[in-house]
Order: C-alpha cells, then sequence, then structure tokens
C-alpha cells in the first residue's frame, strides 16, 4: 500500500504545481485539475494521501491540497466509512491539531482554516451524539502551546458560522448542535474570557504578538451575536469591560470595537439589556472616547480611519440602546438618563463635526431618534446640543477622507444628496423641540450672508466675471444656510402656536432678503428659496405681496447678460424655473390671500406676453397655470369660465387655424412645418422653424395647464351657491361641471389627430420625408437613456457653462416632451372634466383611432416603442381606470382594455422569450452593444410593472366581471398574468401570483374550461417555480397559487393529477396520501400549514436553483439519535366519570380543589 501511495502521492504534487504554476499553458493546467478531481471522487486511498501530503515537510501550496482532500473525504464519503476508519481519520486529525503545524506566527493562515474546517465537518455529523468529549479535547490541546490555541479558536467559530450564521446543516443535525452549544456555553464563554485575560496581560507586558488576541476576539464576535444576555453581562459585565480595554490597543481595537457593536446592537426584553448601560460610567465612557483620539504621528490613514467608522458605529448603537431603555413606562428596576450623558453627547457631536462627510451622516439617524424621543428630547444636555446646530461645510480636511472613501465625485454627490436628506431630517427633528431658538440662529445666519460681499474664491464661473460656481465659498455658505433656514421656517409654522410666532422678526428678515439685490444667478436662487419660506409671514402684512410679486417677476425674466443671443446657463435657467414655480406654489397655498392681487398679476403677465421671445413656452404656462389656480377662488362658473375662455383665446385661433389644422392632420405637412426635412450643415446657422415648433408647444403645454389646474370649489355649498353643480348621479353624488370643459373639447378633436398623425411619423412613407440632418430624431435621447439607467447627471462642469444643444437634440426634445404632454392632457382630462369627458359620443372609438393607431410601426430598436408603452400606461391608462365611473367600464374602458392587452402581451411575450434567445446567440459584444442591452432590458421591466399596475389598480373581479361577451378580453387578462410568472423579474411574478392569476381565475371556473387551458394554468406556474422558485418570497406565493388551483380544479381535471406525477423526484404515495386527504370528504383534513408544506413537498423537484448551485455536488449529513426522547403524558383520562373521586361530573371540573385537571 505505501508504494502505490507514495506514487499517487507524487502524481499529486506535480498535478498540484502545474497548476499554480503561472507559466502552465491552459491545456497542462485543465489536465492537471481533472487528474485531482477524478483523484478525489474515485481513488481509494485518498485518506493516505492526504494525510501525507499533509505534513510539514511540504510546502503550503501541497500541504492545503492534502487537506481539501481529507475535507473532501469527510463531506462526500463519511457515510459510507467504516467506525475504524472513522476513528482512525479522527485521531489523525487530532494529531494534526498537536503536532501538524508550525509555530502561530510562521504558519501559514489559509493552512489554519483548512485544518480548523477538517474538524468542524466531522463535529457536525458526530457531535455531540457520538463525540461527547470533543470539547474536553480541545481545551487540552490549548495546553499545547499557542498554534493549537488558535486552531480551537478558529474551529469553535467554523462551527458557529455553519450552524448559527449560516444555517448550512440539516434542521435536525443543527438543532442538536445548537442544543450542545447552549448547554455548554458556560464553559465555552469562561474559555473564551480566560483567554482574553491571559493573553492580554501577556500582550501588554512582553510586547508579544496579538495575531492569538485577534483570533480570540473573532470568535468571540460569532458568539456574542446569538447567546443569552447572561452570558454578555456576567460577572457585572466583565466581558464588556475587558473589551473596552482593548480599545486602547491599536493593533486589537478594531476587533474589540466589533465585538461591542455586536452585544450593544442586541435585541430582546428590556429588562435583560438594562446591564448595558454600564457602557454610560465613567471609566468605560473614558476608554471609548480615548480610543478616538489619534497619535500626533498618525494623521490621516486609512486604519485609524477604518477604526473611527467602526467607533462612530459604536455610540449609534449605544445611543439606540439608550433610546430603547429610557422610557416613559419602563421595565424594572427603572433606568435613568445617565448622568454623564454630556460626555456621551460630546463625543457624538465630535464625529458629527468629524471633517469626514461620511461619519457626519453615519450619526444624522441617531440625532433624529434624540430629537424625536419622548425623555430625551426634553433632556437639558440634549435641547442644548440641538441648539448648536449643525451646518453643512466644505472644509478643505473632508476632501482627505473623501478620497478614502469614493473612487469619484459622481459617487460622493451621490452619497452627498442622501447625506442631505438625512441632515434635513435632523433639522427639522431639532426644530420641533425648540422651534423659537432655531428660527433666531437661522435668522442671524441670513442676514450674516445678507451682509458679506460675494467671495467667488478660485473657482469662478465661466459665464461672466465675477459669478460664483457651484464650489464657490459664497455660494456653498449660501447654500447651507438656505437649507437649514427653509428646515426651521417649516417647523416653526407646525409647532409653534400663531399667538406666539415672531411675526416682527419674521416681516423684518423676509424685508431684508426683498430688498438684496444680486446678479449671480446661484445667489438669487438661494435668495428665491428664502422668499419661498419666509412667505407665511407675509399673511400678517399683505402690504409686502406686490413687493414679493416683483421681485419674482424679476426672476422670471432674468439674464446675466442682457440681449445675449447665446444659450442661457443652467444656473440662469434654474433661476427662472424657480421664480415661475415659487408663484405657483403661492397661487395653490395662498389663492385666497393673493386674489386681491388678481389684476395686478394678470396684467403682468399680458406685458410679459406681449414679447413673444422673452419667455419660453414652460415659463409661459406656469404663469398661466398661477393665474388659473387663482380663478378657482372666483367660485363663480361663469365669471371663470369667461376667465378661461379669454386666456386661451390665443391658443384657440392659433390651435384651430386652418393652417394648424392640416399640419396637425398631415405627417408630411407636420415634418415640414416643424423644420424635420431640412438639411442643415452650419451648426451656426439660425433656426428658422424654432418659432413654428415653439407655437405648437405652446398651444399644448397651455391646454395642459388649463386641464391640470381648473377645477370647482371642494365646499359643496359654495359649488352649489356658484353654479358649478349640474344634477345628482344614481347615487345622489353631485355632478360638477368644469369652467373649462367648452375652451378644453373645442381643441380636443385637434389634439386627437395630432396624436395619430405623431404615431404615422414611424411610417416608412413618412420617414423617408425626414433629412439626413434628422434621420436619428426617433431615437432615445441621452437624458432619457440616463433616467432610465439611473445613471447620475453631471453638476460640477456643466452647470454653469451654457446649454449649447444641436439641432438634432432640440428637435429630438421637441418630439419626446410633446407626445408626452399630449399623452399628460389626455390622462388629466377625466379628473378634469369628469361627466362632459365620458359622455362624448363615440370616445372610446375616437381614442382608438388616435391613440392605438400604427402601433406595429414603431421602429424595431425596441427603445422608442418601449417609451410608448410607458407613457402611455403611466400618464393616459392609469388616470382612466382610477377617474373613471363605474357606469363606464363597459362602454369606455373594455373597449380600450381589451385592445391594448391583447397587444401588450404580443409584445412582452416577444420580448421576453424571443429576445432572449437573441441573447444566448451573441457571444463578443462591444461597450455600446452592452448599454443598449442594459437599457433595453431595464426598460421592459419597467414597462411590465406599469402594465402589472394597471391590473391592479381596481379590483379586478369588479372592473372586470366576468361576462361571456367580454370572453376574449378575459382571455387575455389570464394569459398575461400566468405568462408573467415566467417572465424574468421576480418582483412581477411575486406580484402577480399573490394578487391577480387566482383573483381572475376563480371567476372562470364555473364556465366549462377546456382541458388545455386547465394544464396550460398549471404548467405555467411551474415554470414559475423552475424560474423564480429559488427566491422565498416567491417560492411561497407561487405554491399557493398551485394548492388552490390543485384542489379547486383536480376533482374535475384528472389531468392535473399527470403533471404533478412527472415532477422529477416526486413520491407517488406522498400524492396519493394528499388526493386521499383532498378528495375524501370523512376523512379529517390536516391543518392549513400540514396541506401547504405537504404539497410543497411534492413539487420540490419543479423549483429551480440559483445558477451557483445547480451544478453543485451535494453533501449529505445523516442525522444522529435524539439525544432526548420525548414521552407523550398519557391524557386518555374521562373526566366526566371519575370513578375513584369522591367528586364527578361536570360541576367537578370548576371545583377550586380540582387543580390538576
Amino acid at each position: 500500500m505505501d508504494e502505490p501511495v507514495a506514487a499517487m502521492c507524487d502524481q499529486l504534487i506535480k498535478a498540484v504545481n502545474v497548476m499554480m504554476d503561472a507559466e502552465s499553458s491552459q491545456r497542462y493546467r485543465l489536465e492537471a485539475l481533472k487528474f485531482c478531481e477524478e483523484f478525489k471522487e474515485k481513488c481509494p486511498f485518498c485518506v493516505q494521501c492526504g494525510l501525507q501530503l499533509s505534513e510539514k515537510v511540504h510546502s503550503p501550496v501541497i500541504r492545503h491540497f492534502g487537506l481539501q482532500i481529507l475535507e473532501h473525504v469527510i463531506k462526500f464519503r463519511w457515510n459510507n466509512m467504516s467506525q475504524q476508519e472513522k476513528v482512525h481519520l479522527k485521531n489523525c486529525a487530532m494529531g494534526l491539531l498537536s503536532n501538524g503545524t508550525t509555530s502561530i506566527l510562521e504558519e501559514e493562515s489559509h493552512i489554519k482554516d483548512a485544518l480548523s474546517r477538517i474538524i468542524v465537518e466531522m463535529i457536525k455529523r458526530e457531535w455531540p451524539q457520538q463525540w461527547p468529549d470533543m470539547l474536553k479535547e480541545m481545551e487540552t490541546l490549548t495546553s499545547l502551546g499557542d498554534a493549537q490555541t488558535e486552531l480551537v479558536l478558529l474551529i469553535l467559530l467554523r462551527l458557529v458560522e455553519d450552524v448559527i450564521t449560516f444555517q448550512t446543516l440539516p434542521t435536525q443535525r443543527r438543532r442538536d448542535i445548537y442544543l450542545a452549544l447552549t448547554q455548554h456555553m458556560d464553559s465555552i464563554f469562561s474559555f473564551l474570557l480566560n483567554i482574553l485575560q491571559q493573553h492580554v496581560d501577556d500582550y501588554r507586558r512582553l510586547v508579544r504578538e496579538s495575531c492569538l488576541l485577534i483570533t480570540a476576539l473573532n470568535t468571540l464576535a460569532g458568539y456574542i451575536d446569538w447567546v443569552t444576555m447572561v452570558h454578555i453581562t456576567h460577572d457585572n459585565c466583565r466581558l464588556l469591560e475587558v473589551l473596552c480595554l482593548l480599545l486602547s490597543e491599536p493593533e486589537l481595537q478594531m476587533e474589540a470595537a466589533e465585538c461591542l457593536i455586536i452585544a450593544i446592537s442586541r435585541k430582546g426584553k428590556l429588562e435583560d439589556r438594562i446591564p448595558l448601560m454600564v457602557l454610560f460610567d465613567d471609566v468605560a465612557m473614558h476608554y471609548i472616547v480615548s480610543s478616538a483620539q489619534p497619535n500626533e504621528t498618525v494623521g490621516v490613514v486609512e486604519q485609524h480611519y477604518s477604526f473611527l467608522k467602526r467607533l462612530c458605529q459604536l455610540l449609534c448603537a449605544l445611543g439606540g440602546q439608550l433610546c430603547s431603555l429610557v422610557v416613559s413606562e419602563p421595565p424594572q428596576p427603572q433606568p435613568h438618563v445617565p448622568t454623564n450623558i454630556d460626555k456621551f453627547m460630546e463625543a457624538f457631536l465630535a464625529f458629527t463635526t468629524h471633517p469626514s462627510q461620511f461619519l457626519k451622516s453615519s450619526t444624522q439617524i441617531t440625532w433624529g431618534t434624540f430629537f424625536r424621543h419622548e425623555v430625551l428630547s426634553k433632556d437639558p444636555v440634549i435641547i442644548q446640543m440641538a441648539v448648536r446646530g449643525f451646518p453643512s461645510k466644505n472644509d478643505s480636511p473632508s476632501c482627505q477622507y473623501s478620497r478614502v472613501d469614493f473612487d469619484s465625485d459622481e459617487d460622493f454627490n451621490h452619497f452627498f444628496n442622501s447625506f442631505r436628506a438625512q441632515e434635513g431630517e435632523v433639522v427639522r427633528n431639532a426644530c420641533r423641540i425648540i422651534p423659537l431658538e432655531a428660527f433666531l440662529i437661522s435668522s442671524e445666519w441670513l442676514k450674516y450672508q445678507i451682509s458679506q460681499p460675494i467671495n467667488t474664491g478660485s473657482t469662478t464661473s465661466k459665464t461672466g466675471e465675477g459669478l460664483c460656481s457651484i464650489l464657490s465659498p459664497s455660494a456653498v455658505q449660501w447654500d447651507a444656510m438656505t437649507f437649514f433656514t427653509e428646515g426651521v421656517v417649516g417647523q416653526l409654522f407646525k409647532n409653534v402656536e400663531r399667538e406666539k410666532l415672531p411675526v416682527e422678526q419674521g416681516i423684518e428678515l423676509l424685508q431684508e432678503v426683498l430688498n438684496y439685490e444680486t446678479r449671480d444667478p446661484l445667489i438669487l436662487s438661494c435668495v428665491l428659496t428664502n422668499v419661498s419660506s419666509l412667505f407665511p409671514f407675509i399673511t400678517y402684512k399683505p402690504q409686502l405681496l406686490p413687493l414679493v410679486l416683483i421681485k419674482l417677476f424679476n426672476a422670471i425674466t432674468f439674464e446675466v447678460v442682457e440681449e445675449s443671443k447665446a444659450p442661457r446657463t443652467r444656473a440662469v435657467k434654474n433661476v427662472r424655473r424657480h421664480a415661475c414655480s415659487s408663484i405657483i406654489k403661492m397661487c395653490r397655498d395662498y389663492p385666497d390671500f393673493i386674489l386681491p392681487c388678481f389684476e395686478m398679476l394678470y396684467n403682468h403677465v399680458k406685458k410679459l406676453f406681449a414679447n413673444e421671445f422673452l419667455l419660453t413656452q414652460m415659463e409661459k404656462c406656469a404663469l398661466m397655470e398661477a393665474l388659473v389656480l387663482i380663478s378657482n377662488q372666483f367660485k363663480d362658473y361663469n365669471k371663470q369660465e369667461a376667465f378661461l375662455e379669454e386666456l386661451l383665446a390665443p391658443v384657440r385661433a392659433l390651435w384651430l387655424s386652418e393652417e394648424m389644422s392640416s399640419v396637425l392632420s398631415d405627417p408630411v405637412l407636420f415634418l415640414k412645418y416643424v423644420g424635420a426635412d431640412q438639411v442643415l450643415t452650419d451648426p451656426n446657422t439660425e433656426d428658422q422653424f424654432g418659432l413654428n415648433r415653439s407655437r405648437i408647444s405652446f398651444c399644448v403645454y397651455t391646454l395642459m395647464g388649463v386641464v391640470k389646474r381648473a377645477r370647482w370649489p371642494t365646499d359643496q355649498q359654495e359649488a352649489q351657491a356658484g353654479g358649478f353643480v349640474v344634477g345628482c348621479s344614481s347615487t345622489g353624488a353631485p355632478i360638477h361641471r368644469s369652467p373649462c370643459t367648452a375652451q378644453v373639447l373645442g381643441l380636443l378633436p385637434n389634439l386627437l389627430a395630432f396624436i395619430r398623425t405623431h404615431n404615422c411619423l414611424f411610417l416608412p412613407e413618412n420617414v423617408a420625408h425626414l433629412s439626413e440632418t434628422f434621420t436619428r430624431v426617433h431615437e432615445v435621447m441621452d437624458v432619457e437613456r440616463n433616467l432610465v439607467l439611473g445613471l447620475p447627471q453631471p453638476v460640477l462642469d456643466i452647470y454653469d457653462s451654457p446649454v449649447y444643444k444641436t439641432t438634432l437634440e432640440r428637435m429630438q426634445g421637441f418630439f419626446c416632451t410633446l407626445y408626452d404632454n399630449c399623452f399628460h392632457v389626455m390622462g388629466n382630462l377625466g379628473p378634469s372634466l369628469h361627466q362632459d369627458f365620458y359622455t362624448i359620443e363615440g370616445l372610446a372609438e375616437q381614442i382608438i383611432g388616435s391613440m392605438f393607431t400604427n402601433l406595429d410601426s414603431l421602429p424595431d430598436n425596441r427603445l422608442r416603442p418601449f417609451m410608448f408603452h410607458l407613457t402611455f400606461s403611466r400618464v393616459f391608462m392609469k388616470q382612466l381606470v382610477l377617474s373613471c365611473p363605474k357606469e363606464y367600464y363597459e362602454s369606455l374602458l373594455c373597449p380600450l382594455l381589451g385592445p391594448l392587452f391583447a397587444y401588450m402581451l404580443q409584445v412582452l411575450h416577444l420580448l421576453f422569450f424571443i429576445g432572449s434567445d437573441d441573447e444566448e446567440e451573441s457571444v463578443v459584444c462591444e461597450e455600446s452593444q452592452v448599454t443598449q442591452e442594459l437599457l433595453e432590458e431595464q426598460l421592459l421591466r419597467i414597462v411590465t410593472r406599469e402594465l402589472l399596475d394597471l391590473l391592479m389598480l381596481s379590483k379586478l373581479e369588479y372592473l372586470f366581471p366576468f361576462n361571456p361577451l367580454l370572453q376574449d378580453i378575459y382571455m387575455t387578462l389570464l394569459t398575461i398574468s400566468f405568462n408573467a410568472l415566467s417572465w424574468k423579474d421576480t418582483s412581477i411574478c411575486h406580484r402577480t401570483a399573490s394578487v391577480v392569476c387566482w383573483t381572475l381565475l376563480r371567476q372562470v371556473i364555473g364556465e366549462n374550461l377546456q382541458t388545455e387551458a386547465v394544464t396550460w394554468f398549471f404548467t405555467s406556474i411551474l415554470k414559475g417555480l423552475q424560474m423564480h422558485g429559488q427566491h422565498e418570497g416567491s417560492l411561497v406565493a407561487l405554491t399557493q397559487l398551485a394548492l388552490l388551483v390543485y384542489e379547486t380544479l383536480r376533482p374535475q381535471y384528472t389531468e392535473l393529477r399527470t403533471i404533478v406525477t412527472q415532477i422529477p423526484n416526486v413520491q407517488i404515495e406522498a400524492l396519493d396520501q394528499f388526493e386521499q386527504k383532498m378528495l375524501t370528504p370523512s376523512t379529517n383534513k390536516a391543518t392549513e400549514k400540514k396541506r401547504k408544506d405537504h404539497f410543497k413537498k411534492l413539487l420540490a423537484g419543479a423549483v429551480g436553483k440559483p445558477l451557483g448551485q445547480q451544478f453543485k455536488k451535494e453533501v449529505h449529513i445523516r442525522n444522529l439519535p435524539a439525544l432526548f426522547k420525548k414521552v407523550k403524558p398519557n391524557l386518555k383520562r374521562d373526566l366526566l366519570d371519575l370513578e375513584n373521586s369522591e367528586t364527578s361530573g361536570l360541576p367537578s371540573l370548576f371545583s377550586p380543589q380540582q387543580d390538576d385537571v
């Protein structure tokens, strides 16, 4: 035997060297790997070879391979080995622990890990029943030296990882080992604590290496998370005391902090966690706080910075535990707010004001918890912390930490947006406690910024000299102050009584802001935000309202350089849009207050509209929306209708003109009118057709604004008095009329004609009319692409640069925006016009003839069809379904949803299945092609989710009750729903299986379904299990759906049993037993959970596995005899006939003496 073993070992050594040699060819490496794997599977003397290769005379690579062989034998051959072979292997493995390694500092970490895993694999199969003395043997090994002690610690760690953390064992074995660990936890924790105390003393006295202590702390971390709190707090929290001491040791502080974080983050009963308050003692807090102080020579290094992150987590966990324990109705004994909470809060504030943005962000949630806490929010220390505030700063030291935390400015910007939102929430929570003090801080800060000159710094704007860039000191300070003030003032009006509001100070502050003048767009944008924030104060002094409107109107026409033909920068555009949004917000929130100034506002808008080039179409629409919002306060139907007629007169004249009607109805004329048939070679050439495009956009924008904003009074008495009520419905609800009905319905035919024309633009004969300049006009824009992919827009370099657009980009934006706005108008017609819209004669036919025209001619690049389906479903159909009265379901919704669902079924089926075949065929892809495929896949998911949302908007059984006349629609819905179970989208599968499928199917169960349909339904569920069964949520939903279908339809359709029998590894006996309980009325039915578990086992063979598990060899671990035999008590006692009792019968059951019953 020795010679074959030695020869085989030589061959294995050569094979391993070939695999690990960097100069080996791919062919030889694969052959060597194949030889090694075949050896593990087939060789009869694997144990002997593994032991020989594991000897210390070999290199670490060979030793590691030998240990891998032994681990493979235990995993896959243990059940077939004799007891003698198992004992021999166990003794040899223990011998390797004793003398099979070098010293603790010389031995490779992967050798230690491999050796510990061998022991753990045996423990998982034999302990505690067959190896009761395992822990004693491990304890004996620790007396042999530090190397063996470290191996024992690794064994304990790997064991708890497999049993508790990853739970890789069968249920019975995991339960046995867990019970054994729990029974011996006192000795295990005593063992770990003794190692810590002994070696900490040696570490400090002899300056020894820390690797053993690090391993002990890592092992301890694996147990702290799940053992009972008694072990952690034993001996007056001695373990926590030792861990706090180790925070001062640079080589051990990271692991010690990790253990403390796990211990402090424990959940459970409050009374069990009260001992954790010992960490607020002066000594413990001293060690925690002092550990954050770096050595003078350290500087900003990654190791210390990583520890600071852990320490910040520790303080956050400690703060969370404090909030949980200090409650208004605490357990006994009652924990009070710690006397030295000021030290804790100072340390916590130090992390909040640290230069690292990451550390600041980590504290925000805990600050919010403090400020919301019922008890702590009233503590003087917490209140004082809230008064100090946390303004954002852009100090240079933060850049050093950001380079460690983030790979690029884009990553940092994404993080900072989230951090900014968290900080805003903290500010708002703090202001709930001290609103008046916070307002005083914000007012002083705002006055300070107004008094300071503009400091552009070294990064000036590219737009003009003396202007700020986004990184200029003044821009950063104004932005931080504005952000703070916005949060403070909002909470001031919510949390302070009206009589106690600082009205005089607020009005004075608003006047200072209104008097402040600047030509810097970034600063002006902040000024406008402050005007909006302080606007509630103006209700106490209406005389300031004209000044506010003048300030906003000046900002609407803001230009850095007057009469410049250069494109506006993004900063300038933002100022103008900001001013428009502020006016809309004021008119929406304070319409009664602004109503007296309506004439002034209206006249000013007319003056602005007189110059056609002064405002953009979007800005014009915003001002018209503001006017419509105020007109809602007329509360007089005739007056408001007359105003809207006057307002829409220019639009009506343009939109209904003979020329425009021809353009909107003819694709060729439309392309010519907007200039899409023109060849433009010089990008500097003035666009002669821009005015035509702007006129069309103005009409659609205005129509959208009026439809969205025009409303009747919400008060029914005011609506009745104003002439808005025209009758009552069959249920007695009032029927209202919209003041914009006549105007909007007059413009609707041309709008439908334009949508039909736009759909015809994709026909080949119309595409041929596009010039070379605009051949790509129908492609998806970069902005849309980035939005779908979730890519952030660049914010630094292009913010203050002029927004130059090519003629193609302008044309693409025109087509895309105009088409989307048309759908927005159509989507808002129902909520706005109500009965006047739904009673239009032939409305369904008109919509189908417009929006459903030429859908098959959409381009084949997939992106534009996706965008169409997304806009159609999200913007139009959702609004229509939500607002449509029930009496119009059959006449309007069904004629629309039927063709829509049929078309979507065809499109999605092709994309999910034929598209997936194309993906499998493609091998090599360029980066642009990969991006294109990612975009298509993401859009496909979004479209399918929107379609599902459309199905789930209303109760399906009510919106689509089964009707033989609607059979085609119903079959389409069922086909979509059951097809969706196997689409490559887990969320779609889960939602469809949980809500849609059974809701639809149960309504047609009594309609004599064909056998093919029933089998297809059930097979679709099994396909869903194959595709998504690896996810627990989908598995539960699909199993429940399959159970409902099988139990309901199995008595009538025996073919379902045939399908189940074809599932791999199904047991016919188990199926017969399940059906007997299900089909036999006389048999007692199992409980709901047992039925589900039984059926789940029948379908187990159809459940798909993750790709990483599909070709993995299974490990089988046998159950050992139970540790305890459960003895069932004898409950067969006739309580109504107690022969040996003095009393008998029912009265005795309620007698006080009958305690044993």
